[in-house]
């Protein structure tokens, strides 16, 4: 099975508002992964994309991206804090694409994970409407081991 299918799989299991949502992974090519949903589920009042769904579609995206680079069923990922901002309005279907960061930043991450169970990195994502980008978000993901991890290895093979 594919990595993409696994984490719509992941997502369906784990976080059901992603049906409702219909999140897909359109691609992930080891240095990006992109989000996609249906306008039409996630439209509001004004027959743009709805806010929360654009921020959960960027969440979506870090989270994937992360646990694409961990490959670890032992870690729990979650968002710590993040900022938004929506420079104008998404009119098409949500494509949400986190860029994975510099290779030294990621290096740290994943080596303190190892030695200790616990980093954070920041992450971005972008959305765009018509090739031009709509919204803008940073967020800081914090990898957590769970304790039964640890009897087991926790990787996924």
């Amino acid at each position: 099975m594919s990595p993409g299918r696994q984490m719509e799989e992941l997502f369906y299991d784990k976080m059901p508002i992603t049906r409702a949502l219909g999140v897909r992974v359109e691609e992930y090519d080891g240095r990006r992964l992109v989000l996609t949903a249906p306008l039409l589920e996630n439209v509001n009042h004004l027959g743009t994309a709805f806010g929360g769904s654009l921020h959960a579609l960027a969440v979506l995206s870090g989270y994937g991206l992360l646990w694409l680079e961990l490959r670890d069923t032992g870690a729990d990922i979650v968002i710590r804090d993040s900022s938004i901002s929506y420079d104008r309005p998404v009119r098409c279907d949500i494509r949400a694409a986190c860029v994975r960061p510099e290779e030294r930043a990621l290096d740290a991450f994943k080596r303190k994970y190892q030695q200790k169970g616990l980093a954070r990195i920041v992450l971005t994502a972008t959305i765009e409407d018509s090739g031009v980008t709509a919204v803008r978000f940073r967020g800081t993901f914090v990898a957590m081991r769970r304790r039964d991890a640890a009897a087991n290895d926790g990787q996924v093979r």
